[in-house]
């Protein structure tokens, strides 16, 4: 692949995923070596450089994610306060039951459940506090869970006092889907 389209999948690659990707799995994605990620990782900072663009490249360690320009950073809190003051949106509410009912979950099993790309919903809910993730050595990505945050506002002590917890919990349907996502 020429460094035109790598640059252009490597946008979108960061762009939809939300979350830090390791250098490596681009590569292994991109059928390519770390070094030529790395090269077009350097090229799409200085064309966002030089272009003023919206967007920055963030690196920390061996991963790297797509940002937003701290210069927009008025704007785009505007945006996300407006998001997080109005009401859950009935995707964010999806999310946040498979969350709360089958948590702690990854995003990968997350999508199997709802089938459409859940990066942003969950993005949203994390900076509602409505959920945490953390970051585990045996899995690749994040595990999300409900906050305490969640708890208190909804006044209960833990997620097994949410309504139909046991029935839901444990859906046979929602393990084959989550089994079949792991195999992904």
């Amino acid at each position: 692949m020429d460094a035109t389209k790598l640059k252009s999948v490597l946008e979108s690659l960061l762009f939809i995923s939300g979350e830090p990707i390791k250098i490596s799995r681009l590569a292994k994605i991109c059928n390519t070596g770390k070094n030529e990620i790395e090269e077009s990782l350097r090229a799409m900072e200085k064309d966002c450089s030089e272009q003023k663009r919206g967007l920055k490249i963030i690196k920390k360690a061996d991963s790297v994610q797509l940002g937003t320009d701290p210069e927009n950073a008025d704007y785009v809190n505007r945006l996300v306060s407006g998001e997080i003051s109005s009401e859950l949106s009935k995707l964010a509410l999806e999310t946040l039951s498979i969350v709360a009912y089958r948590g702690p979950v990854t995003r990968a099993q997350v999508e199997a459940i709802r089938g459409v790309n859940s990066s942003f919903v969950l993005r949203s809910l994390l900076m509602r506090g409505l959920v945490e993730r953390k970051e585990t050595a045996d899995i690749r990505g994040y595990l999300y869970e409900i906050s305490f945050d969640f708890l208190k506002t909804l006044g209960i002590q833990s997620a097994g006092e949410l309504p139909d917890w046991k029935t839901l919990s444990q859906n046979e349907k929602v393990e084959e889907l989550l089994d079949d996502s792991a195999k992904l």
